[in-house]
């Protein structure tokens, strides 16, 4: 039971484009709508949650569930240590 992509140029594109959305999605929520790093955590977090068990359930490898649970990884991440960083004052190495 294979559900994970074929690790290629392909591939690497993807996850590079996944990171970048990921910052982009936390900011947009805690900064662009101003509702703060905590707030987005909870929201980022459960949309990650959600992803996370579609995923678990599903059956067969599914390009578009597998790929969602990496932007929802990399914005729940990103927005978990801005949080951490910026309005705690953990700074990112405490912080991990």
């Amino acid at each position: 039971m294979r559900k994970i992509a074929e690790v290629n140029l392909i591939f690497w594109i993807m996850k590079i484009c996944a990171t970048t959305f990921g910052e982009t999605g936390g900011d947009m929520l805690s900064m662009t709508l101003n509702i703060g790093y905590g707030l987005s955590s909870i929201i980022l977090i459960s949309f990650f949650i959600f992803s996370l068990i579609i995923q678990l359930n599903s059956k067969k490898y599914i390009p578009f569930i597998y790929w969602l649970v990496i932007i929802a990884t990399s914005t729940a991440g990103t927005t978990m240590s801005d949080y951490m960083d910026r309005t705690l004052g953990l700074g990112y190495a405490k912080g991990s």
